[in-house]
């Protein structure tokens, strides 16, 4: 399974284009679209938006492939789209540990989708933008709001 178009255009619209390197929120030196550096890699003149679109799509398959290898159960196109958007940006090894993975392979989907809502956090504060992020993945988990909230 791959990314959709409409997961794709989620993942753009969360991290936003810059074509000098940054600093994101956690503190990571980062360029295009949210693509943490490596100590091997240096933009000192920036980059293309087609040196970003290449880099985002290799960043995109690793995130895939995170999520192929750690849900044992089926996906819809739109659960999978969320989890790979949520993998690009907290980490394979977040989604590895989480509640919400281990929801998710014991079958209970609607828990899972609402435990994305749970990751609005960096540190101890709340983010609004991590907030609105987690909840585009939601809707793209369950579109038309299809989970019922566990009591």
């Amino acid at each position: 399974m791959h990314l959709s178009a409409a997961g794709l255009e989620l993942l753009k619209k969360s991290e936003g284009f810059r074509d000098r390197v940054y600093s994101d929120v956690a503190g990571f030196r980062t360029i295009g679209y949210g693509h943490r550096l490596t100590g091997a890699e240096s933009y000192p003149a920036g980059i293309t938006m087609a040196q970003a679109e290449s880099i985002l799509a290799a960043d995109v398959a690793i995130a895939e492939g995170a999520v192929s290898r750690l849900v044992r159960v089926p996906l819809s196109q739109g659960q999978f789209d969320a989890l790979v958007d949520f993998v690009f940006n907290l980490g394979a090894g977040r989604l590895a540990s989480s509640t919400l993975l281990r929801y998710l392979n014991s079958g209970r989907y609607d828990d899972a989708a609402w435990q994305l809502l749970v990751w609005d956090h960096a540190g101890s504060r709340e983010l609004a933008a991590l907030k609105l992020r987690r909840e585009a993945e939601f809707r793209r988990w369950c579109p038309g709001g299809a989970a019922t909230k566990a009591a």
